[in-house]
């Protein structure tokens, strides 16, 4: 979400100026501050882009060094270190933090973000539901947006964004949805954090109509659905359906009816759209020797097994189908740091506005781009389901499709909870959701490309999300996933804050 807010700009100036961050988690936090240091540059030095592309710590202990004021700055927007609203040791640092940056300002004040979603989302209440004893009512993190609004009503800002997973809108506690709960506090953060008065909010949906004002000016909308937002209609290319809230002080509403409704695109992005200037590269292996030779090895082995069980389902083959071998030759499994091939590949069906977000030629290549390794035997049932759907329009094959010598070893493979276990981010569909479970398996996340036989990398990932090239991810492998899938898509924060400046203006 600061990504998106901090890049926007108007008549070439950036009016948004991130001051304070929280994020608890030690590596996101790290990510975080760098790219505060980054943003602290209008010509950003040759050494940030040494550093990323090597990753190593050393350099980036150095970098912050030679340009102490700036590394200082962005400690300073990120308060810090790793900090957890809700925790008591945090709370007092936090809100003094939060005073210090908006102490002295004149200008209109933007607060955005969103509390934890674990208690929301679907998956996790069905993982609650497998608890003994669990009950929703004794679990805090139904109540973390209660923290959201101790921060409004400190800062008291002019407009605040507040972001969260779709499950919002259906989770109950003491059998009542919690969401309404969450607009209703909204309306007034000082009344529920210190029993007094405060400033008052109107909460408007980003994609809905704005309903009429009734006899007391407020305005209700139809549904709790009209706060979801789906991404792929902005743009993203990616089906990420996710609730956002935009709350405006009544008093800032007094001059003008806002314009407020997102612009929508008329075509989707496809995975392609994404990731198809990306270098390719090849999975690696677990349990038996990962080289080059192993990993083709088990490809062409794996290509014979998966060309036999479709002609047995029927289908006829050509020659070279699933890949040609010149194909499969001289791709590396990537790294940190994979170096350009030639010119970056125009994706015809991106518009000039998507590639130069994306693109930074002076990396002169992509980071995190590293293939994870897989057990020969997925790489079976990854080629499978690459093949399977470049002869189905994109779609994945469920587990009824599989062929018996690939179903995995799994007791519940046929009680219909495995259903869609593994899927192809198709080449021609629009991806789905990127959500932090990548970071447990690829499984649900496999490239397209039968040639490549993998899940997809940190980079693909983040491209999907629309994360800029240039925007590194510190930590290792997993803790990068992680980061992309808890996060907002920046290109969808960059529009909702056109839609905050309009209102500002």
């Amino acid at each position: 979400m600061g990504e998106g807010f901090s890049s926007f700009s108007c008549s070439g100036l950036r009016p948004f100026k991130l001051v304070a961050s929280v994020e608890r988690e030690a590596s996101a936090h790290k990510t975080l501050t760098l790219r505060a240091f980054f943003r602290q540059f209008d010509e950003v030095p040759d050494e940030y882009y040494e550093y990323v592309r090597a990753g190593n710590p050393k350099l980036r202990e150095e970098l912050f060094g030679q340009f102490k004021p700036q590394s200082e700055a962005a400690k300073a927007e990120t308060l810090g270190g790793p900090k957890t609203l809700g925790e008591e040791e945090d709370h007092d640092d936090i809100i003094r933090r939060v005073k210090s940056a908006v102490r002295g300002h004149q200008g209109p004040k933007v607060v955005i973000g969103g509390p934890p979603c674990q208690a929301y989302s679907v998956v996790g209440r069905a993982r609650n539901k497998g608890k003994d004893g669990y009950t929703p009512e004794t679990d805090n993190r139904h109540f973390l947006y209660k923290e959201y609004l101790k921060i409004l009503d400190e800062v008291q800002p002019e407009i605040f964004v507040m972001e969260n997973v779709r499950g919002i809108l259906s989770a109950k506690v003491h059998g009542e949805l919690i969401f309404n709960s969450i607009l209703s506090d909204l309306k007034n953060p000082g009344k529920i954090v210190r029993n007094a008065a405060g400033s008052e909010y109107e909460i408007f949906s980003l994609v809905a109509p704005l309903p009429e004002e009734d006899a007391l000016g407020h305005r209700s909308y139809a549904s709790s659905s009209d706060y979801l937002i789906k991404a792929e209609n902005f743009g993203i290319p990616q089906t990420r359906h996710r609730v956002i809230l935009l709350g405006v002080r009544r008093d800032v509403l007094k001059a003008k009816t806002p314009s407020i409704v997102l612009p929508r695109e008329s075509a989707p992005h496809t995975t392609h759209d994404a990731i198809g200037d990306l270098p390719p590269l090849r999975s690696g292996l677990t349990k038996v020797a990962n080289t080059p030779d192993a990993w083709l090895d088990n490809l062409r082995d794996a290509s014979n097994a998966v060309r036999k069980a479709l002609r047995n389902k029927g289908y006829k083959l050509t020659q070279e189908f699933p890949f040609a071998e010149n194909d499969v030759h001289a791709i590396t499994q990537g790294g940190n740091f994979v170096e350009s091939q030639g010119s970056i590949t125009e994706v015809s069906s991106l518009g000039d506005d998507l590639r130069e977000w994306y693109a930074d030629s002076r990396i002169g290549g992509f980071l995190n781009h590293s293939a994870r390794s897989h057990m020969p035997a997925d790489i079976y049932r990854y080629l499978f389901c690459c093949s399977y759907a470049i002869l189905n329009d994109g779609a994945s094959p469920t587990a009824k499709e599989f062929p018996d010598s690939l179903v995995p070893e799994h007791k519940n493979w046929t009680s219909g909870h495995f259903v869609d276990r593994f899927k192809v981010q198709a080449r021609n569909r629009v991806p789905s959701t990127v959500t932090s479970h990548i970071a447990k398996d690829g499984h649900y996340f496999i490239h397209y490309d039968p040639a490549q036989c993998r899940s997809l990398t940190v980079r693909e990932a983040a491209r999907i999300q629309t994360f800029p090239d240039n925007y590194f991810f510190e930590g290792n492998r997993t803790e990068q996933y992680v980061q992309v899938g808890n996060a907002v898509p920046p290109l969808l924060a960059r529009q909702i804050a056109k839609v905050v400046f309009d209102l500002l203006a």
